[in-house]
């Protein structure tokens, strides 16, 4: 990243994701009054005083022994902490100095790095001044704030920027990013799919279900492409959401797909193509993304061939007819290179813009080998045009938009395509009547 970066560090339920979207200006961080809601790091951007710079908020250290992502929150905490130019040391001032505060202090003052301490809900004078118990950590000021309220973060805001490191011009990319979600119904292998694409380990890769929460986005690249990863929360249907904190999960992951260009749909070779998969999938088809299908653990899938587990697939979703499938492992990273291709590919193909004349002349093609009629009634289409790309949307004027059935607009879709490579992308049709003036004319 070339922005310098703050990381939020402290121990479970200070309101480290409080501050966090308070710094940055919106809800991105799920926010619940329940220790250890945060896990994997979450980026956001911040801007103070004419400086930008990247806010990491990350899962609170000294979580209980019984939680078992107790040592994964801790690792990427570290993780954080490495990446990190400023890090804010978060405490609570209605609970006063902790055993695991002090430990917490020792290791920031092992990392050499710039740490400003805040003491959070201090909302009112006679907190804040309870708050100075914290000079006892020996870090320096202590920074009295109320991340619900705003109190005092603006000169907590003064001092991140005071010791952010000097601007450095850098040239701007040439390229832009492929921005890609990773989404999926719960424990498909979606983090392991990232961490294979990455080579590391990025995001926490746990066996119980619902394990990642927020979105982590992540820049990489490969060849001559550049990507913007995206590993969100498990989708689930709204009657199987538990509480407000999947709720948010759920949330995060629609948001995250509606700011990618592409979708790699993960689905669990061992447990077949279920209700879950065609929901998540249906979400990226209604959104106009464009769709790579990734079927994971396909090295422990025995039972079937690929074409067969394909022909079962499009079966299963024949909505997705359009999605290229790409077959591996997460866990042995296997197959990763085609999927980087094929994320390339469809998204050129997203972003394709036809010309007006190639357009109308396969359309005409199309309509002179099929022709279709209503009640009697032909259908005629008298001009198109290519109103926006990503998804690839198409305005036709036509004599009656209301007589057009679904199964022919599947056609033409499906004559689109082949003539132009739509593959991996959705195709928006959109009927118009001709009005009198075009008529006249």
């Amino acid at each position: 990243m070339a922005k310098p970066i703050v990381a939020i560090l402290g121990r479970p339920n200070v309101g480290k994701s409080m501050l966090f979207n308070r710094l940055i200006g919106e809800r991105v961080a799920i926010v619940e009054d329940t220790p250890g809601i945060t896990r994997d790091r979450v980026y956001g951007n911040a801007d103070w005083r004419g400086r930008d710079f990247a806010v990491v908020d990350t899962g609170g250290i000294g979580i209980d022994g019984g939680d078992p992502f107790r040592i994964a929150i801790r690792e990427q905490a570290e993780v954080a902490l490495e990446e990190a130019d400023v890090i804010v040391f978060l405490t609570d001032a209605i609970e006063g100095l902790s055993p695991i505060d002090a430990d917490l202090a020792d290791l920031l003052r092992r990392s050499h790095k710039a740490v400003l301490l805040a003491a959070n809900k201090s909302d009112n004078p006679r907190r804040e001044l309870e708050s100075s118990e914290f000079y006892n950590l020996g870090l320096g000021p202590v920074y009295p704030v109320s991340a619900h309220h705003g109190r005092g973060v603006a000169d907590l805001l003064d001092a991140i920027v005071d010791n952010l490191p000097p601007l450095v011009e850098e040239e701007p990319e040439d390229e832009e990013r492929i921005p890609v979600s990773i989404v999926g119904r719960p424990n498909v292998g979606k983090s392991s799919l990232l961490n294979a694409i990455l080579g590391q380990s990025r995001a926490i890769v746990s066996e119980v279900p619902g394990t990642t929460r927020d979105p982590v986005d992540v820049p990489f690249s490969a060849g001559d492409h550049h990507y913007l990863l995206v590993d969100t929360a498990g989708i689930r249907r709204a009657g199987k959401i538990q509480g407000s904190v999947e709720y948010y999960m759920v949330l995060r992951a629609q948001r995250a797909l509606e700011r990618s260009d592409v979708a790699v749909l993960v689905v669990d070779a061992e447990a077949g193509i279920l209700d879950g998969d065609k929901r998540v999938g249906g979400l990226t088809r209604d959104g106009g993304r464009a769709c790579v299908i990734f079927v994971n653990k396909w090295d422990l899938h025995g039972e079937t061939s690929m074409r067969e587990y394909g022909e079962t697939l499009r079966k299963e979703m024949p909505f997705m007819d359009y999605s290229p499938v790409v077959f591996g492992s997460a866990l042995k990273r296997k197959g990763m290179s085609s999927l980087l291709e094929t994320i390339a590919d469809v998204a050129g193909n997203h972003a394709l813009r036809i010309s007006t004349g190639e357009l109308n002349r396969v359309i005409r093609e199309a309509v002179d080998r099929r022709p279709y009629t209503s009640g009697g009634r032909e259908f005629k289409i008298y001009y198109a045009t290519m109103a926006a790309v990503k998804p690839p949307a198409i305005v036709m004027f036509v004599n009656d938009p209301k007589i057009v059935h679904l199964s022919y607009t599947r056609y033409l879709e499906n004559q689109l395509s082949a003539a132009f490579g739509f593959e991996g992308t959705p195709i928006r049709l959109m009927y118009r009547k001709r009005s009198k003036e075009e008529e006249e004319r």
